[in-house]
């Protein structure tokens, strides 16, 4: 991975979810710009192993395993990140899962399962941030999202109505803490080739030749194009950017033609 220059210097940045695929690949990207990371998962081996090798980088880096679908995992995380590097200043709210069902036959746990994971979730990992991003003198926080957060796709009424959710999430804490320095953006991505995807296809019934059909630049996205625009959004770069999204999807929004 090159060095792209040293935006982040000392920057203390939380990254959920981030043991492996997009979150891994934001951890990383940003320690390589100088950023102290605290990697995270419910999997307490998977945000060690991310963490080191982070470190192995000669970057700082420390693992905080929590749940962030609930308030108090959400602040062990936030708790954890001020007690190793003193605070926050940049958190990527990149924990998520997929939940592919007909609306008729989607068990309701299944769906208060996705509202917790890619909704509340992010909620509550922000207003456990708020207090030292506000002390700092201010912050950015950019929410994972997806292209389902414009349009709907079959079989995925709670993980569009999460994402959707969080547009609406992103606008308000945007208003909301504006006045205390705290930027919030929402990156969105189409399909990406991760091992969710692999797991996707599986059960939605679609492959690969079928996406990249459907997606105008006829290929899938990389973790390193997702990275690259969430480090943008967190950026000084974008500092007059705040409560908008940022869709990196090859063009499958603006394309409406069977």
């Amino acid at each position: 991975m090159e060095h792209s220059g040293q935006r982040f210097t000392d920057k203390v940045v939380v990254v959920t979810g981030s043991g492996g695929g997009i979150g891994l690949e934001v951890a990383m990207r940003f320690a390589v710009e100088g950023a102290h990371v605290v990697t995270n998962g419910r999997n307490e081996e998977r945000a060690a192993a991310a963490a080191a090798q982070i470190r192995a980088t000669g970057a700082q880096a420390t693992a905080v395993a929590a749940d962030v679908r609930t308030w108090a995992g959400a602040s062990q995380l936030l708790d954890g990140a001020v007690k190793a590097f003193g605070g926050v200043d940049i958190l990527v709210n990149n924990a998520g899962i997929s939940m592919i069902a007909r609306s008729d036959e989607l068990d309701p746990e299944e769906w208060e399962r996705a509202i917790a994971t890619n909704l509340s979730g992010p909620f509550f990992c922000s207003r456990a941030a708020h207090p030292s991003m506000k002390a700092r003198g201010g912050g950015v926080i950019v929410n994972i999202g997806s292209v389902t957060a414009h349009v709907g796709f079959p079989m995925r009424a709670a993980y569009c109505s999460a994402k959707h959710g969080l547009v609406g999430l992103t606008k308000v804490l945007a208003l909301d803490w504006v006045d205390d320095g705290i930027r919030v953006l929402q990156v969105d991505p189409a399909y990406i080739k991760t091992p969710l995807d692999v797991g996707d296809q599986e059960t939605a019934g679609y492959d690969d030749a079928s996406i990249e059909a459907r997606t105008p630049m006829g290929r899938f996205g990389t973790v390193a194009e997702v990275a690259q625009t969430v480090l943008l959004a967190a950026s000084p770069e974008a500092s007059y950017m705040t409560g908008s999204c940022l869709v990196v999807d090859g063009g499958w929004v603006a394309y409406g033609y069977l």
